[in-house]
């Protein structure tokens, strides 16, 4: 199907001559008024025939959608709009282009209600209005959520704090401690584990850290505050986690972590890798071995955990160790 500019200049001229109401477009006018377009725009002279307009036409019904009539004059036919008022102009998107929005705003909708996404809903309404899209549809997928989690409602606030570079003042309570007040400069949310973490600068804590990490569902208030706001300038957020399962990152130095998976399990990891690090490193008939290259932290061993019938952690000896432990741990405690 045609695209270029040449192709943009003819479906031009034929929408012209097909809402003309005072005069009659036969094949002959409609390649003549083709021509004449070309040569007004790019100098071509009579480089369209028959053909390539019969083509258009066809072409310009598949793209717009459009409704022509064909009536006929003796053995000739003419061509014209079923309505003259129609033009391609006026449709802001061909069926394609709806089709595709349709979709996108169906897949979006599964959001809304959820308060981090009540931004969208106005967006979506504008959008379903002006290209009149509204239908009912069958949910057709699925998206792990919980709209039950505490702190959600703070989620649209600090987005907008994020892109507005607002000082914030946060009520923080972690777990078993109590609660308290932070200024707090916020440059990135991220999820994990169905969870929202916050991360940023604090102004007043006795570590001296560069990133602070709050949990949404432990944070009980914020409001702005007028103090200068902090700009991130140490850390690119896009590469932040990558040597980290999960959002905790500390200051430590990448290890090798040598797993052997047993083969029942390894389709399932290999599928979905437990890190964008691993590789195989051996193969036989009843285990696969891989290596991580990670920074250790808690959500590394607690996905292990899950896993631990069917693993074996070769190394590092300590994180064996570690997970050996926590094992004997959870026996005990439900024996």
């Amino acid at each position: 199907m045609a695209t270029n500019k040449h192709a943009q200049i003819r479906y031009q001229a034929l929408d012209r001559c097909f809402r003309n109401s005072g005069r009659r477009y036969y094949i002959e006018d409609l390649i003549e008024a083709c021509n004449q377009a070309l040569f007004e725009q790019t100098g071509v002279v009579d480089g369209v025939k028959e053909r390539q307009v019969r083509q258009d036409i066809r072409d310009m019904e598949s793209i717009w959608g459009i409704v022509l009539c064909k009536p006929r004059d003796g053995k000739k036919t003419y061509y014209h709009y079923e309505d003259f008022r129609y033009s391609i102009n006026n449709q802001l998107l061909n069926e394609t282009e709806i089709n595709q929005l349709k979709a996108t705003i169906s897949m979006l909708n599964r959001f809304k209600g959820m308060p981090q996404f009540r931004w969208m809903e106005e967006i979506l309404a504008r959008f379903e209005s002006v290209f009149q899209l509204r239908e009912t549809t069958v949910g057709i997928v699925g998206f792990e959520e919980n709209p039950y989690l505490k702190g959600l409602n703070l989620f649209t606030d600090i987005f907008n704090a994020i892109v507005h570079k607002q000082t914030l003042r946060i009520c923080y309570q972690r777990f078993g401690k109590e609660s308290k007040a932070y200024v707090f400069h916020p440059y990135f949310l991220k999820q994990y584990n169905h969870r929202w973490f916050l991360f940023g600068r604090c102004d007043h804590l006795k570590e001296k850290k560069t990133v602070t990490t709050f949990a949404l569902d432990r944070i009980e208030h914020i409001e702005p505050v007028h103090i200068p706001y902090v700009e991130n300038k140490e850390i690119a957020f896009d590469e932040y986690f990558e040597d980290v399962i999960g959002v905790t990152v500390y200051d430590k130095e990448i290890e090798k972590i040598v797993l052997e998976i047993d083969n029942v399990l390894f389709p399932y990891v290999e599928t979905k890798p437990l890190h964008g690090s691993q590789k195989i490193k051996r193969r036989d008939q009843t285990t696969t071995t891989i290596e991580l290259s990670l920074i250790i932290n808690y959500e590394l061993e607690n996905l292990l955990l899950g896993y631990l019938d069917k693993i074996r952690i070769i190394a590092p000896e300590y994180l064996r160790e570690r997970m050996v432990s926590r094992v004997r741990e959870a026996v005990q405690r439900n024996s």
